[in-house]
């Protein structure tokens, strides 16, 4: 229920007759004039009723009692809540009877009952056209010249001019026939207006309805239909469903089908029935037959006006395939077959079996399963399927004994893949069956180790030599042991001989159960049976040792760590490789009696194989030799001393790594290795004694040693290695025999001597002799201010003196050309530039010698000019 504000719109008046029958048009309000969103439209006076486009109607007969009657319109839009009203005015109108003129307006008078009757035409009519339907009128011709038109399907759509209406007297005429099922009907507009083309009535809708004639046959869904049901089917197995259409008018006798089978191929008694309404086809027979007829055509017929004589029928093809149920067992051929066999074969095919069935062939129906039912309780035969051929194939899959039995019987069944179908159980009540006998035919063979494994049993600790009863092999055709010879082929401990006739077997040593793993094991011993003609078999021989009470039980472990006083006692336990029957339970007991042992010690039992040792409160810290005797069940007993170390600890750990560390016992390996690093340790030391002595003898100075006293290069030719001091002195490696020294830069031997000058920039030098043949002399510049001198044949001054003034003018001659003119290429500095220089060597000077002896230094030619300047810049 909406309560809106509502707000006036506009107000209407209608002039209508006093008395109004009901569903009569009072007048049409323009509604979108007034609210167009409106969506809710109610009306105050429930004998009047509205449309959406604002007719307004009579809901009942309406009489006007006064001359004015009014009701409202509400008109209300629920989304924005707004609410309008239209208010509508009755006015009662005294008819005047008299010819319109054109311009005067057309009294609007409410709907009257126009004159049609419910109008039908006849399907396919034969006329005579035009035809007649009915006359149309309306009641505004009682007072005005009215003329009638009409619109439609039929009349100005399609299809076009198969009505029309006399304009005058509004009869209604059809063109030609009418074809039901393409229209069924025709929903036509008929209008009345005067003269000058103004409504005098609202339009009147005319339906025309074309009645429907039995024109068309039913026709089948499909031409031909296809179904399928197995053979094994109950009665009333429904085995498909036809249908048919008919275009005619449903839900009238004219689609009323009725379906009936006309015809069946084969002609047998009938199998199938249909359903005269549904079209659903069953079986009426017990069962069908696949073996005798696999398809079956049936001829339908459908017939409308539910199957009367005078309806009209249409026919179709149903064929039905039968398919194949297992409802035929398959069957021997024979009833008793025979095959043979030579014994001792295996693995070979001795009988091919062929069934016949009348399945339908490789299906599941078809194909054979066969099974021995009795006389294969050892397992000597295996019967197969052939896929190909369906025949069963007897093999011998292990071998016969022609000397146990000379013929096999066997009983076989066969059966289907598929199971019996359930409504045929009642044909075949038994598998079917077959006998087929195995003739086993007899073979020379060898001896027979049977069974493969024989038992003997020995005790323990048997003297050497003792016989036993061995492995016995046979003649199978003659069940004689004699003739066979015996060999022993394994004996894993070789405690055993055996006769090569008789196959007895001598101990060879005394048998000892404990060392066998694991000791409750059989000893097995392979033995090889011959017969005269060379065949053999093989055989097992298991002995059975049996336990002797030989071994004492022994305690685990040895030693013992006790930390006092957080452990009162130590459980001890012991072991006896001996069978139980020898072994627990054990008597623990101390075996030195001695008082002070007794007040120390003492053993309480813990169980049968387990005993505590406890100490006395004032024990003192310390390892203590407790010997304990332990006896088994028998008497059996063996004493053992235990190391028990009474230690001051928390936990034993402690005390076994101080042991650890305090006993440490070198092995010999141990012991041989130390000796070795020593021995390498003297060597390396010899070795460097000895480099430290030829050192000595043999001092020379570094390669690089002049490098960075020559700064500035611009030399362009190869020259000498040379090296020049602050104080105008080379440095120079010179190779000689006897007391002078010349030569290249770098060390060389010639004679055993060799002696070494070094002049560095500084001012301490020193000056070392060589001891040896040749002399080495070493002139250092160092850091220091004073010159140190060795015992050497000439002190650093004595050959300063000489050497300086004979350089200084060698160096001045040799700066001058022929003419004693200054050189134009004046001595030139350069820097180090590496050991090896391939323009030979640079002139040198000697030691002090005879005057006679430095003529040499005369002839030293303008290669000398760069050292010589250098120098005398000094």
């Amino acid at each position: 229920v909406f309560s809106f504000a509502s707000e006036a719109c506009k107000t209407v008046t209608f002039h209508i007759p006093s008395k109004l029958e009901a569903d009569k048009i009072v007048g049409r309000v323009n509604l979108q004039e007034c609210l167009r969103s409106a969506d809710l439209i109610r009306l105050g006076d429930p004998d009047f009723r509205v449309l959406d486009d604002g007719s307004v109607y009579t809901a009942s007969t309406v009489v006007l009692s006064g001359e004015k009657r009014s009701f409202t319109i509400w008109l209300s839009d629920t989304k924005t809540q707004t609410q309008k009203e239209i208010k509508v005015f009755l006015e009662h109108q005294k008819k005047v009877l008299r010819k319109r003129h054109a311009k005067e307006a057309v009294l609007r008078r409410s709907k009257r009952r126009w004159a049609p009757i419910p109008c039908s035409m006849q399907e396919n009519s034969l006329g005579p056209f035009p035809l007649f339907l009915q006359q149309v009128q309306s009641d505004a011709a009682q007072n005005y010249t009215i003329f009638y038109s009409i619109s439609g399907h039929g009349v100005d759509q399609e299809p076009l001019n198969l009505f029309f209406i006399d304009r005058d007297t509004g009869n209604l005429y059809c063109t030609r026939p009418v074809d039901r099922e393409e229209y069924e009907v025709f929903d036509l507009i008929a209008y009345a207006s005067t003269a000058d083309g103004y409504s005098a009535d609202a339009p009147l809708p005319l339906p025309i309805r074309v009645e429907d004639e039995n024109d068309n046959h039913p026709i089948f869904t499909e031409a031909v239909y296809n179904f399928e049901v197995p053979e094994s089917s109950r009665l009333g197995t429904t085995v498909g469903v036809v249908s048919a259409t008919d275009k005619d008018e449903p839900d009238t006798m004219h689609t009323r089908l009725k379906y009936s089978i006309l015809e069946q191929t084969p002609k047998s008694p009938g199998l199938f029935s249909v359903h005269p309404s549904t079209g659903v086809i069953t079986t009426v027979a017990h069962y069908l037959d696949r073996e005798t007829v696999d398809k079956y055509s049936l001829i339908m017929k459908v017939q409308d006006m539910d199957g009367q004589v005078f309806g009209l029928i249409s026919t179709s093809t149903c064929i039905i395939t039968v398919k194949d149920s297992n409802d035929n067992a398959p069957t021997f051929k024979q009833n008793t077959y025979e095959a043979s066999v030579e014994e001792n074969a295996y693995n070979v095919d001795i009988l091919r079996i062929s069934v016949e069935d009348k399945d339908l062939i490789n299906t599941a129906n078809w194909r054979a399963n066969f099974t021995i039912l009795k006389g294969n309780e050892n397992g000597h035969f295996k019967i197969s399927t052939d896929k190909e051929t369906n025949e069963g194939v007897l093999r011998v899959v292990k071998p016969l004994n022609y000397e146990e039995n000379h013929q096999v019987i066997l009983e076989v069944g066969v059966s289907n893949e598929a199971p019996f179908t359930r409504d045929f159980t009642f044909r075949t009540t038994t598998m079917n069956r077959a006998l087929v006998t195995v003739h086993v035919r007899d073979q020379d063979e060898g001896p027979e180790c049977s069974p493969a494994a024989q038992y003997v049993r020995i005790q323990e600790n048997s003297a050497v030599g003792s016989k036993i009863n061995g492995y016995k092999a046979y003649d199978p055709e003659t069940r004689s042991t004699s003739g066979l010879r015996y060999k022993k082929l394994h004996d894993p401990k070789g405690w055993i001989t055996i006769d090569e006739m008789s196959g007895s077997i001598t101990t060879s040593k005394i048998l000892d159960r404990e060392v066998m793993t694991p000791q409750n094991e059989l000893y097995n011993i392979t033995v090889l049976a011959i017969d005269q003609d060379g065949r053999s078999c093989t055989g097992t021989l298991a002995v059975s040792i049996e336990d002797m009470n030989d071994n004492p039980p022994e305690i685990l472990p040895s030693d013992l760590t006790i930390c006092k006083p957080s452990m009162r006692y130590m459980d001890i336990s012991a072991v006896d490789p001996d069978e139980p029957v020898h072994g627990p339970p054990f008597y623990f007991s101390l075996a030195n009696t001695s008082p002070e042992m007794n007040r120390m010690w003492t053993l309480t039992k813990v169980n049968d194989t387990a005993a505590r040792l406890s100490y006395q409160k004032n024990a003192e810290f310390q390892e203590y030799s407790v010997p304990i005797t332990v006896k088994d069940r028998e008497g059996q007993s063996a004493t053992k001393t235990l190391r028990v170390n009474l230690c001051d600890c928390t936990h034993p750990s402690q005390c076994l790594a101080a042991r650890r560390s305090a006993g440490v016992i070198l092995g010999k390996w141990a012991i041989l290795a130390i000796l070795l690093g020593i021995a390498l340790l003297f060597s390396v030391l010899l070795t460097l004694v000895c480099g430290v002595v030829g050192a000595k003898k043999r001092k020379g100075f570094p390669e690089d040693l002049a490098q960075q006293n020559l700064i500035i290069s611009n030399t362009e030719a190869p020259g000498d290695d040379k090296v020049c001091s602050a104080n105008g002195f080379m440095t120079q490696t010179v190779n000689n025999s006897g007391q002078g020294f010349c030569g290249t830069m770098g060390s060389g031997v010639k004679n055993g001597g060799q002696e070494t000058i070094e002049m560095l920039k500084g001012g301490h030098q020193t000056l070392e002799s060589c001891r040896g043949t040749g002399h080495h002399h070493t002139l250092d510049s160092c850091r220091g201010g004073h010159v140190e001198t060795d015992n050497c044949r000439y002190t650093y001054s004595e050959w300063h003196n000489f050497t300086q003034p004979r350089l200084g003018e060698k160096l001045h001659l040799c700066n001058q050309n022929e003419d004693h003119v200054p050189s134009p290429d004046y001595v030139l500095t350069y820097n180090y530039e590496g050991r090896g220089s391939p323009a030979g060597s640079v002139g040198c000077c000697s030691e002090k010698q005879e005057d006679d002896g430095l003529d040499f230094l005369n002839n030293l030619g303008a290669k000398f000019t760069t050292l010589a300047e250098t120098c005398t810049k000094t």
